[in-house]
């Protein structure tokens, strides 16, 4: 028994140590390494497990010296660092502020739903019925391929406006409105496969937003899809000077491939001062939905300030490996 306790208790400082240096190094950036970005994902996880890693080490140590302070230290740094970053979506104040209960006026207020669809998914019937009942203004499908396009032509009649750009990427996107899009464009803003979509929204009262549609490449190797492996990722930087430079209000969605609280994140944001919908209100995890541990957010809403929030749900799973993300909002 002796002997069992004592394993452990070495397993306890090794498990407590690598998280400890895994935590000093995803605060250093480096946008050109994956694994650098990689680390900033977990941090829900790595909080939860320092605090376990704690109370394991308040019951199993036995003798507190010099090297019992420093991993204790060290795992309430752990704590520390990753429960700052985290607090602010659970209890922070609100940026995009909450409808201030006066009367819904259809005129200036519209839903929105994003999905990634995920481009190896057959099972089309669990998300069109999950469209149909929730009938959303504005529906972004990502990973769409030619497949996915012809299943989302059941929108058709639906959705009079529309981009579609079909790919075997996994980067193709298909945007449905029942506003007018005026002044659509197609960019590539870092990779020649990977397309955002852009156009300005009119809404029934004639007031208008800026709508960019966005879906990075995910920050890991791969030999089937693009990646940006040893490059950084700018395409969010450039969205952020896309947003400061327009005089109209504008909201940025899609898959970021990223996390809300990461520098890329974070430094997008500031560049065109947008403002993180879910920040006061919660995590809503988003990826994996195949998961029921490693879940962090990769589905987001940003706006510039003249929003407000009506709702903000996480939709269920549909055979993707992301859950639908779905927002009703009023421009002020």
């Amino acid at each position: 028994m002796q002997a069992l306790r004592k394993i452990l208790f070495y397993l306890l400082i090794f498990f407590s140590t690598v998280l400890i240096v895994i935590t000093l190094l995803s605060l250093f950036y480096n946008l050109s390494f994956w694994y650098s970005k990689i680390l900033d994902f977990p941090r829900l996880q790595y909080f939860l497990l320092g605090i376990l890693l704690l109370l394991f080490f308040g019951l199993f140590n036995r003798k507190w010296n010099i090297a019992s302070f420093f991993l204790l230290s060290g795992l309430l740094a752990v704590i520390v660092i990753h429960g700052s970053l985290i607090y602010p979506y659970l209890f922070g104040e609100k940026p995009v502020p909450d409808h201030d209960g006066e009367q819904l006026r259809a005129e200036t207020s519209f839903d929105i739903l994003i999905a990634n669809v995920l481009i190896s998914n057959r099972k089309s019937d669990d998300f069109i019925g999950m469209v149909k009942q929730r009938d959303p203004d504005i529906l972004l499908a990502m990973e769409v391929d030619y497949w996915w396009l012809k299943e989302l032509q059941v929108f058709a009649k639906n959705y009079p406006y529309k981009m579609e750009y079909p790919l075997d990427n996994a980067y193709g996107m298909s945007l449905y409105s029942k506003f007018p899009m005026e002044n659509k464009k197609i960019r590539f803003l870092k990779n020649k496969d990977v397309p955002s979509f852009h156009a300005k929204i009119v809404l029934p009262s004639a007031s208008s937003f800026i709508l960019h549609a966005v879906h990075p490449v995910a920050p890991v190797p791969s030999s089937i899809y693009p990646d940006n492996v040893g490059e950084e990722e700018i395409a969010l930087l450039k969205i952020g000077e896309l947003v400061a430079a327009d005089s109209l209000p504008s909201m940025v969605a899609g898959d970021f491939n990223d996390v809300s609280w990461s520098y890329t994140s974070r430094m997008f944001g500031k560049k065109g001062n947008l403002k993180n919908v879910r920040i006061g209100r919660g995590l809503y995890n988003t990826f994996d939905a195949t998961s029921p541990i490693l879940r962090w957010p990769l589905d987001h809403y940003f706006v510039t300030q003249e929003f407000a929030l009506v709702e903000l749900e996480r939709l269920p799973k549909h055979g993707s490996d992301h859950f639908p993300l779905y927002a009703r909002l009023v421009l002020k």
